[in-house]
Order: C-alpha cells, then structure tokens, then sequence
C-alpha cells in the first residue's frame, strides 16, 4: 500500500512539475519583449504575437485533449506533450526572426494544451476520492505561484543574461520530466469507437479562439475596440452554435453531461467568476505601482512575492481546513475574504507602509490559494471515472478561458475607471478597477451559497453529525458524568 500511495504521490508531483513550466511560460516572457524585438529588428508592440499565438493555441487545442486521451491513452499522449513542449521551446529559443517565433510558439502551445489537462486527467485516474484533496492541492500550486514568479524572473534573466534562456530553462526540466514519466506512470487504457467530431471542434475552436482573441486585444496598450467587439462577438456565435452541436450529437468531442452535477456546475460557474478575478490581479497590481506609484518594473514585480508567499503558507493547510469545515462554508466564507483582499487593494497608496500592503496581498495569496484547491477539488467530487475524461476536459476549457477573461475584465475595469475619473491621479483607475474586479469575484460566492451543506463531504471524509451520533454523545456523556459522582 505504501508503494502505491508513494507512485501516487509522485505522479501528483510530476505533474504539478509539468503544470508549473507550462504556466511559468505563459509568463515570463512578458518582461522580455522589447530585447526579443530588438534581436528580430521589429517593433516591441510586434511580439504580442508570440504571446497571443500561445494562448490563442491553447484555448483552440485544450478541447480536443479529452478525445486524444481516450483514443491514445492518457500516459502516452502525456509523454508526447511534454517532449513536444520541450521541444518547441528548444525551437523558440533558436528562433531567428518573429515569424519563426510565433510558428514555433503555436507548436509550444499544442504541447501544453494536451500535457495540462491530460496530466490532471493521470493524477485523476489514480487518486482515490478520500485522497483528491491532497492531490488537487499538489496540482493548483503552478496556477498560483508561475504567474506571480514569471513576470520578475523573466525581467532577472532580461537583465542578467540572453532572453532565449528563458526557453533554455525548459529544456533540463523537459528531459527531466520526460524521464520521471516513463518510470512513473501507469499504463493506461485507450479506446477507438469514438470517432472525431469534427463540427463540435470547429464551432468550439473557433468559439474560444474568438473569445481567447478578445482578451488579447483587451491586454494591450492600444485598444481596438471594434476588433475586441468583432472577436467577442464571433466568439460567442459560434459557442452558442457549439453547445447546441454538443447537447445533440450522438459523440461529441466535449460532453457536457458533468454540469448536471451540482458540485461541477459550481466549479464551472461561480469557479470562473473567482478565477476571472485573481488573474486580473497579477495584471493590475504591477501597473498600478508603475503607473500609479511610480515604482520600476522589477520593484512592481517583487510586491506580488507577498502574494506568493501567503500562497505557500495555506498550502500546507488547506486539507485540514476542508476536512474540519467542509466545502460549502469554507467556499462561503473564504470567497468573502477573497473578494476583500482584492477591494482591499483600492485602498493603497504611494505613502502606505509597506508592511501593510504586503500584509493585504498576503491575506490574499492564503484565501485565493484555498479556493483555488476547495473548488478545483470539488469539480470531481461526484464525478464518475467513466465520465472523467470529459469532466476533465471540459473543466480544463473553462480554466483556461477564465484566466485568460480575467486580463480582460482587469484591462476593461482599469480603462472604465479611467473614463470615469478624468483629470484625477494616475492610481485612482486602478483603484476603480480593483473594486470592479472585487464585485466579480464577489458575485461568484453566490453559487457556492446555494451548494447542499454536505457538499462534497466523501472527499473531505467530513460527516455531518446525525441524530445518531447525539445520542451516543448525550450517553456518553450520562456515563461519564456518573463514574464521577461515584
């Protein structure tokens, strides 16, 4: 038993691994983009390419992981998509010019489109139900702490050393990884009597590539407001369009029967809402020092440690909590906190002592950390194995657009507060911002009000106490209270 609570664990570790570099790409390469578009003699607003490319292939590709799963088996296409992810990094570092970039960009996010959401689906497949909490936890650890790291460590290698280290670094823990997964892994089943539903991955594909598309014109300095409409628009036509394909095909590439669950619908809809807003924060709280405060990019970069910092201190209770508590409360009221953590941040200024920002932004790191893990857990709680190839998938989908429309909903937030706060400080739109994005991570609390009190209690292995239970309890107590007065 030991042995095979030890692979679990490592299989959970490598992962998380895996999920970190793929996040920590996502990310560092922000800092790098004015030297990247001096070495390919093009203009530095250029290299938004490479970064739209990736995240536009991921929100494309992530949907089709569930069916390669199934049809090649989820340990051989893992393996596949970490030696193609290190590849192409390989590949993006050896890059001469930016066409070449974005080509080899758009190959590094097919890799992490099937090794994110397959590798979840591996730990899934092995981890018993009583054991997901631990697990769950192991895997959100990259969602939080790579966009916070990314960012300072990308400018660190900007300012230390050449940009294309920062896709040499893939390379050790690519092979690394690579080798812990063939030693690792289990076998796994694959299945062919799927066919591939090729109208489903169109209208999905080109959905979330429309709504992947708006989010990047959002993030930009220069904001076309009619290309953002034009990409929303298309984007949710053809989504709508999908789902409906979806609901009726006899196979489709992305069911949706695990929303009927209600412990997944709230992981899906209140879950993007909270999702939505924690990634606006690491996109608002480095301008608004810049901007705002006048701080450098580095010292903007390094308030975010506090952030993580307050993540690695829940980690390490966030089971404990879950089990003592159980899911429905910790959601309630830790979603609160969230959501005041982030209002909190209006209230900073250029003269506030340090330590009470950094102590805000750590509050803020520990609740955001515990929702994170209470939810993404919770998703699979009464999900059935046979229908976790799907859950996961669809999940996986949902993830990435949330983070990706929480850059969006931040850059709207900050540009609204700017057009309502004319001729005032450069810090009062961020402020605006902040308590736009609050209000939304606020409004997700409310699908977790309407959860059954004993939510997901076979995963936090919490009971909640039956009549039963206070009958012994009063006897016992009976019992007890007569031995003494003998």
């Amino acid at each position: 038993m030991s042995g095979l609570a030890d692979r679990r664990t490592a299989t959970a570790l490598l992962v998380a691994g895996t999920f970190f570099m793929e996040n920590l790409d996502a990310t560092v390469i922000t800092p790098a983009l004015p030297t990247m578009a001096q070495s390919f003699a093009v203009a530095p607003v250029d290299l938004n390419s490479g970064v739209s490319a990736y995240m536009l292939t991921l929100g494309v590709f992530i949907p089709v992981s569930g069916w390669v799963a199934e049809r090649f088996g989820a340990r051989r296409v893992f393996i596949f998509a970490i030696a193609l992810f290190t590849l192409a990094s390989l590949l993006c570092a050896l890059s001469t010019s930016l066409p070449q970039f974005v080509a080899t960009r758009v190959l590094q996010g097919i890799g992490g489109a099937l090794m994110v959401p397959v590798g979840r689906l591996v730990v899934l497949n092995v981890t018993p139900k009583e054991r997901l909490i631990a697990a769950i936890a192991t895997l959100t650890w990259p969602a939080l702490i790579a966009p916070v790291l990314g960012p300072p460590l990308g400018g660190f290698i900007v300012d230390h050393a050449d940009w294309r280290w920062i896709f040499y670094l893939n390379l050790p823990l690519g092979l690394i990884a690579l080798v812990a997964a063939l030693r690792v892994l289990p076998p796994s089943e694959t299945s062919s009597a799927r066919s591939f539903d090729w109208p489903g991955f169109l209208l999905m594909g080109g959905g979330l590539f429309g709504l992947m598309a708006c989010t990047e014109i959002l993030a930009r300095p220069d904001v076309s407001w009619r290309d953002a409409v034009a990409a929303l628009a298309i984007g949710l036509v053809l989504l709508g369009f999908g789902v409906r394909h979806l609901n009726r095909a006899a196979h489709p590439m992305l069911s949706l029967q695990a929303l009927k669950a209600p412990t997944f619908a709230v992981a899906i809809w209140g879950g993007s809402l909270f999702r939505m807003g924690v990634s606006a924060v690491p996109f608002l709280l480095p301008l608004m020092f810049q901007l705002g405060f006048g701080a450098s990019a580095f010292e903007a970069g390094m308030m975010l440690m506090a952030v993580f910092a307050g993540n690695l201190v829940m980690k390490a209770g966030t089971t404990g909590v879950l089990r003592r508590f159980g899911f429905r409360p910790v959601l309630v009221v830790n979603g609160v906190l969230n959501a005041a953590a982030i209002g909190a941040c209006a209230a900073f200024t250029a003269g506030l002592p340090l330590w009470i920002t950094c102590t805000v932004l750590f509050v803020g790191g520990m609740s955001r950390s515990m929702q994170f893990t209470a939810l993404n857990t919770l998703a699979f709680a009464d999900v059935p194995k046979a229908g976790m190839a799907s859950a996961n998938t669809l999940f996986s989908t949902a993830f990435q657009l949330a983070m990706g429309l929480g850059i969006a909903l931040g850059a709207i937030a900050w540009r609204l507060g700017d057009a309502l706060s004319p001729g005032a400080d450069p810090a009062t739109p961020f402020r605006i911002a902040f308590l736009i994005v609050a209000a939304v991570a606020l409004l997700g609390v409310w699908d977790s009000v309407r959860l059954a009190g004993d939510a997901g209690a076979h995963v936090s292995a919490r009971r909640e106490p039956s009549r039963n239970d206070d009958a012994r309890h009063r006897a016992g107590h009976r019992a007890h209270q007569k031995a003494r007065s003998h």
